[in-house]
């Protein structure tokens, strides 16, 4: 019995100390990678807002011109919204959009959307998604050119009611055998779009307010943390 109890006591002893051993150091694997992870997830956010906008269509610093505009109605939170500007002269030609769809297959599908001052899309990028690989993650451009579609787009182009996938009579393509996943970023680029048609007045006079030779501008810095991570899986 001594014997039993003596080899139950050593194993618990053994468990105990391989839990406290794995459990430091996967804090300490997450400790050194965070920050890395917070910069590849930065890199990501910037190649995406200049694949939107190329650096040749505005002259001002994409990156720190942030103005935060009226909450959106549609999106999941109620808080501002924060938008970089695309400045050209000091005039602004489009902002570029944090948008989250929230029906997606597999949850919140997280996209930036570009629109210039005319109200029509510049483009779009996903950002983050937990869509099904091989049928919904066919929203990266790496995987396909469905989403340069929607470029030039407007509420006007196409009517409202043909902003939809080809499935449910809209003029957009579905993929083979995935329609929610396309069907929810159709329909978070028209609710930027109305967004931006139902605020375009106060869109217009924040931005000028925050003219950089405006002496109110502030000037923020890269909105920390607005894309939480650019891996798809």
């Amino acid at each position: 019995m001594n014997a039993m109890m003596t080899s139950i006591r050593r194993s618990a002893i053994g468990l105990g100390l391989f839990a406290v051993i794995t459990g430091g150091t996967i804090a300490l694997t997450q400790g050194i990678t965070k920050d890395r992870i917070i910069e590849q997830a930065e890199r990501a956010e910037a190649k995406a807002l200049f694949e939107i906008i190329p650096e040749s269509q505005h002259d001002n610093d994409l990156l720190k011109d942030v103005v935060a505009l009226p909450a959106h109605a549609q999106q999941p939170n109620q808080e501002p919204v924060h938008v970089w500007v695309a400045r050209r002269s000091s005039q602004p030609v489009g902002i570029i959009m944090p948008v989250t769809a929230p029906d997606g297959y597999s949850g919140d599908i997280r996209l930036l959307v570009g629109i210039n001052m005319d109200g029509e899309v510049l483009g779009v990028r996903v950002t983050n998604h937990r869509e099904t690989p091989g049928l919904g993650d066919r929203i990266e451009t790496r995987k396909s050119d469905w989403v340069y579609n929607f470029e030039g787009r407007s509420l006007s182009n196409p009517r409202p009611k043909l902003w939809n996938v080809k499935k449910n009579g809209g003029v957009f393509d579905q993929f083979t055998g995935a329609t929610i996943t396309p069907r929810a970023i159709v329909k978070a680029v028209q609710r930027s779009l109305t967004y931006f048609q139902q605020h375009r007045q106060e869109i217009g006079e924040r931005l000028n307010e925050a003219h950089p030779g405006n002496p109110k501008t502030q000037r923020p810095e890269a909105i920390a943390g607005e894309l939480n991570s650019a891996e798809h899986s």
